[in-house]
């Protein structure tokens, strides 16, 4: 049912999404997929047609798994190196992309607009998502339990709409963020760049390059469906309207072919920012993807960083709504996110300098650097095997901390791997741990130990309890098991005789030995507070009254 068709008594939703584009749609799959009722608006009729992000890695391929999207769903190019080339010191690095990293490939790249449409179909197939295009949010105000919005639907007319929360997932000028008056600290590149997407080039590549000319850098990549893409970083003197003539994009593409040979899908100039909010969070309105960051493209990880916005916010907001947690468990959403998406920002900023040296001199000089250093392991691992990449580990947040002796860490994310599971199908082992909590022991029943006033508590919560036994061993009487087929997780996270708590979006909420297990769960599930007892409880009537 559209908005507009709904009577007045039914514009009240638990939360009210604004920006429907990648970050928005999986969000909402989400919210779906736990029976939040959701509202998803956007100002645009459709997805937008022309690609605009084109890399994800594997942290993101594993929330859209989480997404219930699957490996089909949407086409991708496996990358399996990145070079870095300097006209001084020729190819001067190299990061090795190749295998595989929790079930997932390193590194893809992907056409936007089919990932959009995927996510939407799967956000739409919940009949508790009603998503609505060519809507504006006019304004919004705060309560104390609720946030009222002021929306323009197609037709014109305005509606309100009551809700828990309201989530600003409407890009880098988010109307949002700015009515909330959060700053977006950060600085924007002097630079502006020419991107040119084009379909059937004559020379064809499986890579990502980077040619770090000072004169001028070029970002070059293979993308689904015989895409490339290229960015050019404009000179000293060059103007938007001259580099977008067709004349001059020929000349551009002259060392991969003639225009007239491929088909140009796609050419806009762009100047790249990095710039994050001093706050996710204020109260009920909360702040996702580019709304809350901007990376500068250089590491491919701005549309990853939404997804991870959408997968650790997608649960909170669920068990704060439907009263299985504390409202107050919504914001370590910012404690957690925040200081990661400034990481990665850091990161970028440093890729940048690398691509954009200021001249020849520089460019040897820290281009030589690098060739340098790869003849040193641990200096050749930090980029060779992106070791470089900040972890996606929070050091404070919605988890408990115990005391080493295991590979898994509190606030870090669960590894995933292939198991056999209680159906004897060999599967990730993350579609076995399904939406919610799940306690897992490693080489034992978590069931033997458990009190049953804690058995009653785990069940209240349905969390599930499994047990992950090594290859050959056999199905655990009394539990589900999984076979850890290809030791992934037993001993590589674990050893046995730990448990660990599990949150619904993969990380590692507490860990340690069994015989601690009471203990360490009271000290978790302490944490998600005393939830909010009813749903709102005004009809929207009274609101418009």
């Amino acid at each position: 049912m559209s908005v507009a068709a709904m009577p007045a008594r039914e514009l009240d939703t638990d939360v009210l999404v604004v920006g429907y584009g990648p970050v928005g749609a999986a969000l909402a799959a989400l919210l779906g997929g736990y029976g939040v009722r959701t509202l998803v608006i956007d100002r645009e009729p459709d997805v937008m047609e022309h690609p605009r992000a084109i890399a994800l890695d594997n942290e993101a391929l594993r929330v859209l798994q989480m997404v219930g999207l699957e490996d089909a769903a949407f086409e991708k190019v496996v990358i399996p190196q990145v070079r870095m080339h300097c006209p001084y010191l020729r190819e001067f690095a190299r990061v090795n992309t190749t295998g595989s990293i929790d079930g997932h490939p390193k590194l893809v790249t992907f056409f936007q607009p089919q990932l959009e449409r995927a996510l939407r179909q799967k956000a739409e197939q919940f009949s508790s998502v009603t998503a609505q295009s060519c809507t504006e949010l006019l304004s919004f105000s705060q309560q104390h339990d609720h946030v009222i919005a002021d929306i323009r639907l197609p037709s014109g007319d305005r509606k309100k709409v009551r809700c828990r929360y309201l989530v600003g997932a409407d890009g880098a000028s988010s109307m949002v963020r700015n009515a909330i008056g959060q700053a977006f600290t950060g600085q924007t590149y002097a630079e502006d760049w020419l991107i040119v997407d084009a379909v059937n080039v004559p020379e064809s590549m499986d890579h990502v390059e980077f040619l770090c000319d000072h004169r001028r850098p070029t970002p070059h990549m293979a993308a689904p469906g015989n895409r490339q893409r290229w960015e050019f970083m404009l000179q000293s003197g060059e103007t938007a309207e001259d580099m977008l003539r067709d004349e001059r994009i020929a000349e551009l593409l002259a060392p991969w072919g003639r225009p007239d040979q491929m088909t140009i899908e796609r050419k806009a100039v762009y100047r790249f920012h990095s710039r994050c909010a001093t706050r996710f969070v204020n109260e009920r309105v909360i702040l996702a993807g580019d709304a809350a960051h901007i990376t500068p493209p250089f590491v491919g990880q701005g549309l990853v960083a939404g997804l991870r916005d959408a997968a650790n916010l997608g649960w909170k907001l669920a068990w704060a709504v439907q009263g299985r947690a504390s409202p107050s468990i919504v914001e370590s959403y910012d404690s957690e996110r925040r200081p990661h998406a400034r990481a990665m920002i850091r990161l970028a900023r440093l890729m940048g300098r690398l691509v954009m040296p200021q001249s020849a001199l520089a460019a040897m000089l820290i281009h030589g650097a690098m060739r340098a250093g790869r003849l040193f392991p641990p200096l050749r691992r930090l980029v060779d095997e992106l070791e470089i990449k900040p972890a996606n580990r929070f050091r404070r947040g919605l988890f408990a901390k115990f005391g080493g002796g295991s590979g898994l860490r509190s606030g870090g994310q669960f590894p995933q791997a292939f198991v056999r599971g209680p159906d004897g199908q060999i599967v990730l082992s993350d579609d076995l741990l399904g939406r919610g909590f799940s306690l897992v022991g490693f080489g034992l029943n978590p069931h033997r130990l458990l009190s049953a006033e804690m058995h009653a508590r785990l069940q209240t919560l349905d969390v599930r309890v499994l047990c992950v036994q090594p290859r050959g061993q056999g199905a655990e009487p009394g539990c589900d098991t999984l076979e850890d087929v290809a030791n992934g997780l037993l001993p590589t996270a674990a050893p046995r005789g730990w448990i660990a708590l599990i949150r619904p979006d993969r990380v590692v909420m507490q860990a340690g030995p069994a015989e601690k297990i009471e203990m360490l769960l009271n000290q978790a599930l302490s944490l998600l507070g005393s939830p909010e007892p009813s749903p709102i409880s005004a009809s929207l009537s009274e609101v418009l009254s």
